[in-house]
């Protein structure tokens, strides 16, 4: 499985024109046009698995690790544990024939929600369990829960590239995002009324054993998907597989090195906002959730961004508008961290927003980007170097930002008219990580993409022209 015949480049330019183009008109999916019978319930599944990730992976787990008194860098690593394992997708895509898609995919993500049970319980060990020891055992079961879903997500993006066919991947792609959102949305509010101002221990242990009940109900909506047959070109072979050959591929090597950017500056993001906004800004924990779930908002708010657009300009102008929305919100949250803008409600708000939808762009146009570009045969592995590499890129960011802030600690200073102190001066950074992948976003390869400008030239001055006409006419 997984040898030279199954992952060998056709030529040192990579693979065969026959493969990309089998690729390109979703070869070995339905034929239709329209979304096929029974991927409806990949959006439940959808719904629910983010009500549950949210409240163990998100702000919640956050501002519970920040209460047992964690620092920045563990901070960091309970944001980034979940995007390190999925290296474990490099030894796990070989077994994915084995035992099929679906049986790869429900195994991993049931053995993951019983360790949400777990998670429940430790807030309620307060009277046996110093916090120190409490902490670490949320981080033990926190790398257990993120190494059984970085194994069995590997046959995830093939068995939905195989099952929706790509003419409507967009469109499918662009719902579950918004489906992600509105949960995601929900499980803040939600979790921002369970906690109220001042969470106390039994409130977050409620909030995780919602969690484990929704991630059980997304379990139902899982097994009803449509499993389909792993094709046997794929993993035929008996040799090692050549991941050299796989990342030196043109386009899909250019696509490896927009995501390392994106989650060197994405990475930590939301986690270092949450904890800006609870110990600088002095918010509440409720305040915090719900400045945060208008992120979700944001995402939501990209639909009508993407919608449409992405089938007729490409993913490559989604992905460059994605990194100068990123500049545009790290510069914000540099200039309200370093005291230019009001710490009030109303700036947060605003940039929590441009925060969300700059993820959910960038999630829906990179997996576009990767099922157009990835060829059929040695499908499994190219899908499992590239979540690792934007993954555990993703997770090392965060771990990394988070020793910074440590380093910097209490110090403080003023130049420029910007006040410079640990938050400050991570926005800052992450900034120029954005600008610096907008640069690599223009170089990307797609065939009849147009450039990132075309996109935000419809934006900004097309479409208001539009409007002013539709509204006062010519």
């Amino acid at each position: 499985m997984g040898s030279g015949r199954a992952a060998r480049p056709a030529g040192d330019a990579g693979w065969s024109r026959k493969d990309a183009v089998s690729e390109r008109s979703g070869a070995g999916t339905s034929k239709g046009e329209g979304i096929p019978p029974g991927m409806s319930n990949a959006y439940g599944f959808a719904v629910l698995n983010a009500l549950s990730f949210q409240m163990v992976l998100g702000g919640p787990m956050v501002l519970y690790a920040k209460s047992l008194g964690a620092s920045a860098t563990v901070l960091g690593l309970v944001t980034g544990l979940m995007p390190i394992m999925t290296v474990a997708q490099l030894p796990a895509a070989r077994f994915i024939p084995r035992v099929g898609y679906k049986r790869f995919v429900v195994g991993g993500w049931t053995t993951r929600v019983l360790f949400i049970v777990g998670m429940a319980l430790v807030p309620c060990a307060g009277g046996w369990l110093n916090e120190g020891s409490r902490l670490a055992l949320v981080m033990a079961l926190l790398f257990a829960f993120n190494l059984s879903r970085g194994i069995s997500s590997c046959a995830w993006l093939p068995w939905i590239t195989h099952l929706v066919p790509a003419v409507v991947r967009s469109r499918f792609l662009s719902i579950d995002q918004a489906c992600v959102n509105a949960a995601s949305a929900s499980a803040f509010v939600l979790a921002a009324w369970i906690l109220g101002a001042q969470a106390s221990p039994w409130r977050f242990a409620l909030v995780f054993a919602f969690s484990a009940v929704a991630g059980f109900g997304s379990l139902l909506f899982l097994r009803r998907m449509p499993d389909a047959p792993v094709p046997v070109e794929d993993d035929a072979g008996k040799g090692p597989v050549p991941w050299g050959a796989i990342a030196a591929h043109p386009p899909f090597r250019r696509l490896l090195e927009l995501n390392a950017a994106w989650s060197l500056a994405y990475g930590g993001l939301t986690t270092f906002i949450v904890a800006f906004l609870k110990s600088a800004a002095g918010m509440g924990e409720r305040t915090v959730l719900l400045v945060m779930s208008l992120s979700f908002v944001g995402g939501l708010a990209s639909y009508a961004v993407a919608a449409g657009r992405m089938e007729r300009l490409g993913s490559k102008p989604v992905l460059g508008l994605t990194m100068a929305l990123g500049a545009l919100a790290t510069l914000g949250w540099t200039l309200v961290s370093g005291g230019v803008l009001e710490r009030s409600v109303a700036w947060p708000c605003a940039l929590a927003v441009t925060v969300g939808m700059c993820n959910a762009l960038f999630s829906v146009a990179n997996n576009r980007l990767a099922m157009a570009i990835v060829p059929a045969m040695g499908r499994n592995h190219f899908f499992a170097l590239f979540a690792v590499v934007w993954q555990l890129t993703l997770g090392i960011s965060p771990v990394l930002w988070g020793l910074l802030l440590d380093a910097v600690g209490g110090s403080t200073g003023a130049w420029l008219g910007l006040g410079w102190n640990r938050y400050s001066v991570f926005f800052a950074l992450a900034c120029g990580a954005f600008a610096w992948a907008f640069h690599l976003a223009r170089r990307l390869e797609e065939p009849k993409a147009a450039a990132a400008e075309a996109l935000i030239r419809e934006l900004l001055v097309q479409n208001p022209q539009r409007w002013l006409v539709r509204m006062f006419g010519r």
